[in-house]
């Protein structure tokens, strides 16, 4: 994983982020502690992606900066709230994404395929990090979708140990 529980909550917290709306998988499950330490982010676990997106129109609604984080496979179960929160209520909710099995080379992982696809027919903004040189992208993207007030979202690769 390119980003450290803490250096991921210090990040988030310095981007003016208030609140992760969490259902973590085994990768991004390692940011769980710095979250849970942060004094400036509220962690909030959903049991179902589908619940992230209309909690965080909630939160954004109410004044707060939520950030989504979750795995490409609960982006696939999570599009009727992704949709109505998007589209139409045009709401600028941005997620941090894992990207399931993409660093695993020759991978037959469906998840890995249709990522990239599922987001571009949704037409929210997005970009990948696949490397630790890429990392300075999440707060670059952030920053862009929060000044443009558009939704996005951050693909981080997933798969290599």
């Amino acid at each position: 994983m390119f980003f450290t529980g803490p250096e991921i909550a210090t990040l988030l917290s310095e981007l003016g982020v208030t609140d992760v709306i969490w259902i973590p998988d085994s990768a991004l499950g390692a940011w769980e502690s710095g979250f849970e330490q942060s004094p400036e982010l509220r962690l909030l676990r959903v049991c179902r992606e589908g619940e992230a997106w209309p909690l965080a129109a909630g939160l954004l609604l109410g004044g707060r900066q939520p950030l989504l984080v979750m795995q490409t496979t609960g982006l696939y179960e999570s599009g009727d709230a992704l949709r109505n929160v998007l589209y139409d209520l045009r709401l600028p909710v941005f997620a941090v994404i894992g990207a399931r099995s993409w660093l695993v080379e020759d991978s037959r992982d469906s998840a890995k395929q249709f990522a990239p696809r599922l987001l571009e027919a949704w037409q929210l903004n997005w970009t990948l990090i696949a490397s630790e040189a890429d990392k300075p992208k999440l707060a670059e993207h952030y920053r862009h979708c929060q000044a443009e007030r558009m939704a996005g979202a951050v693909l981080i690769a997933e798969g290599r140990m």
